[in-house]
């Protein structure tokens, strides 16, 4: 498959916007626009990865308060390239959200969840400078766009508009109107999307739509697609070790030699965190937790046999450079913790000196960056409390616990109008899907499936541009 295939499917991706109770597969399989449309994909190939790569090469990474604000202004360009005739830039108390309409006149409405902020890049860990963009060739793939990204959410979200582009230079019109929401903080928690969300002029667009989409990388290499009814919330946060809070130990960084006679912040944290999980660090053991956590429903389970069944255990162990999976349980119980546990991260470590050799020295502070993933039924805002009311139980209360951000799960049935449109167009495109009960991930949907709105929402796979992105980013 060579670097052509890059956009291919792209409109037939924005077609299964126009879902209804009839056959989705029915009516764009039998829409002549189809193939007028995908001609202009083909056309248009080159100026779409020049798109990308333009969106790749401009940073904006909101951990580090780094292009968010030119990330922004590009995201805003590009959406009113593609035909979108309102784009706000909307000001909240942290990065800047958008919100974008496009109005072709049709009878429905969808909603579209953008980011436009990526992770961190650590030029050392990539085979290609992060921000670069380049073209690599891949072994048994082609000409690939490698660059921080390009799987999440820049090159999904390129293609879709890709897709509007092409529909555009094809003399078309799209079935849906457009209601689009975007984010500059998913990456680290979006503490303040629903300041986007819950602007009156926001809520109101949203309420007139059918549903919401994410485009998402969700194509493997041999072409099987994933669906996921939703996705486990999470809280990031760090906690705090210091000798100014505890009252013990140094104010500031001493020498080593001291340690006979001084308490240890570090040691402090670490014996906190221990606590937090189970003695192999698999299972969360904060008191209240997980109480409200929801079992896997029988039909859930059926869901997640049939994925075991279809997917490749060896092809997953490979991405994940890991030869066992927890307990060592096989792939099915793999996957059924996978879906249905609550779990207590820790991201990173920090302390003291972390400098190349030793340096004989006894920090005063330490910090543990934690991320917990919630189920549904569990809510972030009461795993938080759980977590504090566990540390000062046992007698940590002196340790911050700083929330970053965070939110709640987020579900939809498989019976909304939206999957099972979802599902009929790819079944009408000869792709039968592999349907999961949520995202082991998180992503903000449940702004739109929670209160006010209780709407459906779903990430899709619009098109083989997931398997062009696949290899393009770290992550």
């Amino acid at each position: 498959m060579d670097r052509r295939t890059f956009l291919q499917g792209a409109a037939a991706g924005a077609a299964a916007l126009a879902f209804s109770q009839n056959s989705l597969a029915e009516q764009t399989n039998s829409n002549p626009d189809l193939t007028a449309i995908q001609k202009e994909i083909e056309k248009r190939h080159d100026e779409s990865v020049q798109r990308l790569q333009q969106w790749i090469r401009q940073p904006s990474i909101a951990a580090e308060k780094r292009g968010m604000d030119e990330g922004c202004d590009l995201t805003m360009r590009m959406l009113r390239q593609a035909g979108f005739g309102e784009v706000t830039k909307i000001s909240t108390d942290g990065q800047p959200g958008i919100f974008a309409t496009l109005d072709a006149g049709a009878p429905r409405s969808i909603g579209m969840y953008f980011m436009y902020d990526v992770k961190q890049a650590d030029p050392a860990e990539w085979s290609s400078p992060p921000f670069e963009a380049a073209l690599v060739d891949k072994p048994g793939l082609g000409k690939c766009v490698v660059g921080r990204g390009a799987v999440n959410q820049k090159g999904p979200e390129a293609s879709f508009l890709a897709a509007l582009h092409a529909i555009r230079g094809a003399g078309c019109k799209l079935p849906v109107n457009l209601v689009l929401v975007a984010e500059g903080e998913e990456e680290i928690g979006s503490p303040h999307f629903p300041q986007v969300v819950r602007r009156p002029e926001v809520l109101a667009a949203l309420r007139k739509c059918n549903g919401i989409y994410m485009p998402s990388a969700e194509q493997d290499l041999d072409g099987k697609v994933t669906m996921t009814l939703g996705a486990k919330g999470v809280i990031e946060c760090e906690l705090v070790s210091s000798g100014e809070k505890w009252g013990r130990g140094p104010r500031k960084d001493v020498h080593s030699s001291t340690k006979a006679m001084l308490d240890s912040p570090a040691w402090h944290l670490v014996e906190a965190l221990v606590t937090l999980v189970s003695p192999d660090g698999n299972t969360p053991a904060i008191e209240g937790f997980a109480d409200k956590a929801r079992p896997l429903s029988a039909e859930e389970k059926k869901m997640i046999a049939e994925a075991a069944r279809r997917l490749d255990e060896n092809v997953a162990k490979k991405q994940l450079s890991v030869e066992h999976w927890v307990h060592d349980v096989n792939y099915e119980q793999a996957l059924e913790l996978l879906q249905s546990r609550p779990t207590v991260n820790i991201e990173g470590l920090v302390g003291g000196y972390t400098g190349p050799g030793g340096k004989t020295s006894l920090p005063h502070r330490a910090v543990a960056k934690l991320d917990l993933r919630l189920v549904p039924d569990m809510k972030a805002d009461e795993a938080l409390a759980a977590l504090k009311a566990h540390l000062a139980k046992h007698g940590f209360g002196d340790i911050e616990v700083n929330m970053t951000g965070g939110y709640d799960p987020n579900s939809t049935s498989a019976d909304t109008p939206l999957i099972r449109a979802q599902v009929a167009f790819y079944r009408g495109k000869g792709v039968d899907p592999i349907i999961l009960p949520r995202s082991a991930g998180s992503w903000p949907g449940y702004v739109f499936t929670g209160d006010p709105l209780h709407l459906a929402a779903a990430t899709s796979a619009w098109d083989t541009a997931a398997v062009r992105t696949r290899p393009m980013s770290i992550m």
